[in-house]
């Protein structure tokens, strides 16, 4: 398996980084199957120039064939620059094996302003390729980040998942409980009380979005009765 963490290669006015991780994700289907594709919360301050809210995307890429790490970060590099407008300072990180404290790195970032002098020197002592491609280079600290998160099992909403169709994820209104077992969703739990649905009716609002919970797809929800709406968790 093949981690790729990417940053900061947006503005407010071109499509978001979400956008660019399913764009090479298709792009490389027949070389690479994406396991996984989840975006990750990180500090929201004042201090931290960023685009929207602050988040950053990882992937977890299989190889189909003989294409290895080398191939992708070539692909991943030049679709990247092609892809980046003026103005943003897009950074990737590509591991085949995330140690604890790159995940600690991005618990980190999640927490304490953190710096890119800090990001590079991590990634020099424990031997991760992390590369910025543009602008400040300011997005190597989520791209580090990133990487180190997914590895935790444990953060983020899922973009895409491979046990699921890739249509899911656009799903919007509202589906029974059932019904989202069945798309794929492990679990589903209402934040008051923390008990997992059996039964009910969820609106899933803008689009399917579950978290990455210890590896499984958790939907929270919020409601009474058999009425459910899907909440935002970030984390």
């Amino acid at each position: 398996m093949i981690y790729v963490g990417i940053d900061d290669t947006d503005t407010r006015e071109t499509p978001g980084t979400n956008k660019l991780a399913m764009y090479l994700s298709e792009l490389l289907r027949d070389r690479f199957e994406t396991r996984w594709i989840v975006r990750h919360q990180l500090l929201e301050d004042p201090r931290v120039p960023c685009t929207n809210r602050n988040g950053c995307v990882s992937l977890l890429f299989e190889p189909l064939g003989s294409d290895g790490v080398a191939e992708l970060t070539n692909i991943l590099r030049d679709e990247i620059v092609r892809w980046i407008p003026e103005g943003s300072d897009p950074g990737l990180c590509i591991v085949t094996d995330a140690p604890e404290r790159l995940s600690a790195w991005g618990r980190t970032a999640q927490q304490e302003l953190v710096t890119q002098a800090a990001a590079w020197e991590l990634a020099r002592t424990i031997g991760v390729h992390l590369e910025a491609l543009g602008g400040t280079g300011d997005g190597v600290i989520g791209a580090l980040a990133a990487v180190g998160l997914l590895a935790t099992w444990n953060s983020g909403r899922v973009i895409r998942c491979y046990r699921v169709p890739a249509d899911a994820f656009d799903l919007t209104g509202e589906f029974t409980v059932e019904q989202l077992y069945q798309i794929g969703v492990d679990d589903i739990f209402a934040v008051e009380d923390g008990r997992r649905l059996a039964a009910g009716t969820v609106n899933l609002g803008k689009r399917l979005r579950p978290n990455l919970r210890d590896g499984r797809m958790v939907l929270y929800v919020a409601g009474e009765g058999d009425n459910y709406e899907a909440q935002r968790v970030v984390a």
